[in-house]
């Protein structure tokens, strides 16, 4: 029999361990709850947080890597780096790859997708895709919403004048890293290669670096040089333009040429630098190297005649004149009727000796001193013979390069110094600094010769298109050899100038390279179109030079 206080002992006893029992329960609840909970916030932020991405130094440099700024003289811009996305992927992280190479082929087809799809199948942490892209292509792709692609910012130069001046710029590659031109410069002798390895250019402003350039005298150039192709169909076409007491070159253009923002432009068929890197016969252009020679030996004066009245033999062949005279010349009528016989002669008054060591002497022999390494040597052989002589003496049977031709001119019309081109501006006039060549009384007799012919000579149609800058100058007209011979038909012209001959302060260069006459009654021989070309030139960028035309002189 059980008593009340039983009964109230057994009953208090089941209510206590119900009471413990849900306790535990609700521990053992909040305890997985919590659990649930942290898993919960850890899978969301391993969601939101990309696995760390591996890089080589090499790549690092790459992204960080940066140039200085290229300016023009006056601080137009050039060239300068940009910020740009480029794709990556993780290839471990891709869950179905050929969908993922189909959506992205949908924004990039240029890409190959065999080579996509291996790139995307593998347990690589990192493999590029596709390096500088636009922001539109960086926005479509990731839209896609595809796994394990990203985006990484680099540096990539950018050149807002395109092709303006594209020989002198050159160009960089993938890695920012200088290939060609000026950008080679930098990296090779301003050590900026260096200083992106050692991590001293990265994300740093460098200081900019001034170029001699005239960003308006060289979009004249270039605008007239790709005219002058056009008007003249020719094959190429190349000038530039220097300060005769400094040295800096304000314009180089050489055409076809290419945009430094597409790199691999630069190795289509004919795209190299015919100012620096490729040599020539540069016809009669050189007759004023000669007779300056003569000039400053005392070999002859231009007071002296020659006989031209018939032409040079050796052995079976004759050499004569193009618009022969058929008599006796004074030596300025040599120059203005741009006489072989005449040269010939005037160079036998100074001895083929003394000719060839002339032609070192004024820079012939040594390697263009330029920044840019697209530079080529003259051949010029190293002894004359009596016929080799007589052929260089009117610019045949050697081949120089512009760039020398232009230094070489500039030494006739500056008092005789032998300044060095050079692309970087300078901040003094430095032409007391540079070896003289000539004495001072003959480069004052050759701007006599030059001035001459421009009046009354082959360079008159290029001095009336120069609308009154004053030139001096002369012609050149090389014969091309095809099939072993040399060819009236293909024709490199040149013309050879400076201004303002009063007081000279600039002298150019430019060449066509196998011109057709414009029209009826019209040539295909330099004072046709390498002239004409030149004056038109002048006329332009007088202006932008500080040139008082003459009339204005006058006024």
């Amino acid at each position: 029999m059980t008593t009340s206080g039983d009964a109230i002992a057994i009953d208090g006893s089941r209510k206590a361990r119900d009471a413990v029992t849900r306790s535990r329960l609700r521990i053992a609840l909040a305890v997985i709850l919590a659990i649930f909970a942290i898993m919960a916030v850890r899978l969301v932020a391993l969601g939101m947080t990309a696995e760390p991405v591996s890089f080589t130094a090499r790549t690092q440099t790459a992204l960080l890597a940066s140039r200085p700024v290229l300016l023009d003289r006056n601080g137009l811009e050039l060239a300068f780096d940009i910020h740009v996305p480029s794709l990556y992927a993780e290839p471990r992280r891709i869950i179905d790859v050929p969908e993922a190479a189909r959506a992205i082929l949908s924004v990039l087809p240029a890409l190959d997708r065999k080579w996509l799809e291996d790139r995307l199948d593998g347990e690589e942490g990192f493999v590029w895709i596709r390096r500088e892209l636009t922001p539109r292509q960086r926005d479509e792709i990731m839209a896609l919403g595809i796994p394990g692609l990203g985006f990484l910012e680099e540096t990539r130069r950018f050149y807002p004048g395109g092709a303006t001046a594209s020989h002198v710029l050159g160009a960089v590659n993938v890695d920012n890293a200088g290939i060609a031109g000026i950008e080679h410069y930098l990296d090779r002798d301003l050590e900026i290669a260096l200083l992106q390895e050692l991590g001293l250019a990265r994300g740093q402003d460098l200081a900019p670096v001034h170029l001699s350039l005239d960003l308006r005298v060289q979009h004249i150039l270039r605008d007239e040089l790709s005219a002058a192709l056009e008007r003249y169909q020719a094959k190429a076409a190349a000038g530039a333009i220097m300060d005769v007491a400094s040295g800096e070159i304000v314009a180089l253009v050489s055409l076809p040429d290419f945009d430094p923002n597409q790199p691999a432009s630069m190795l289509r068929e004919g795209r190299f630098n015919r100012i620096t890197a490729a040599k020539f016969e540069v016809a009669s252009i050189f007759k004023a190297i000669t007779i300056a020679g003569a000039l400053d030996a005392d070999a002859v004066s231009l007071d002296d005649t020659v006989d031209a009245s018939t032409g040079v033999r050796f052995g079976r062949h004759t050499i004569s004149d193009y618009y022969g005279q058929n008599r006796v010349l004074t030596v300025p009528e040599v120059f203005r009727y741009s006489s072989n016989i005449g040269t010939i002669r005037i160079m036998e008054a100074m001895g083929k000796e003394a000719f060839r060591a002339f032609l070192t002497r004024m820079g012939f022999d040594d390697i263009p001193h330029i920044e840019i390494p697209e530079t080529t040597t003259s051949a010029i052989p190293q002894s004359f013979s009596d016929v080799v002589a007589a052929t260089a003496s009117f610019g045949h049977g050697l081949s120089v390069t512009p760039l020398q031709m232009l230094s070489a001119q500039a030494a006739l019309v500056n008092g005789g110094y032998l300044v060095p081109p050079t692309l970087l501006r300078q901040e003094t006039q430095n032409v007391v600094d540079a070896p003289r060549v000539l004495k001072a009384e003959t480069s004052a007799q050759i701007r006599y010769l030059l001035r001459l012919n421009a009046l009354e000579g082959s360079a008159r149609r290029a001095d009336g298109l120069a609308q009154g800058y004053r030139l001096g100058g002369k012609t050149g007209t090389a014969e091309k050899v095809v099939n072993g011979r040399y060819s009236g038909e293909s024709v490199t012209t040149f013309f050879a100038a400076s201004f303002p001959m009063d007081a000279p302060q600039y002298t150019m260069i430019v060449m066509i390279d196998e011109p057709q006459p414009e029209g009826p009654g019209t040539g295909r021989t330099a004072a046709w179109n390498a002239g004409d070309t030149t004056g038109r030139i002048i006329a332009r960028a007088g202006p932008m030079l500080a040139i008082i035309p003459e009339d204005a002189a006058a006024q």
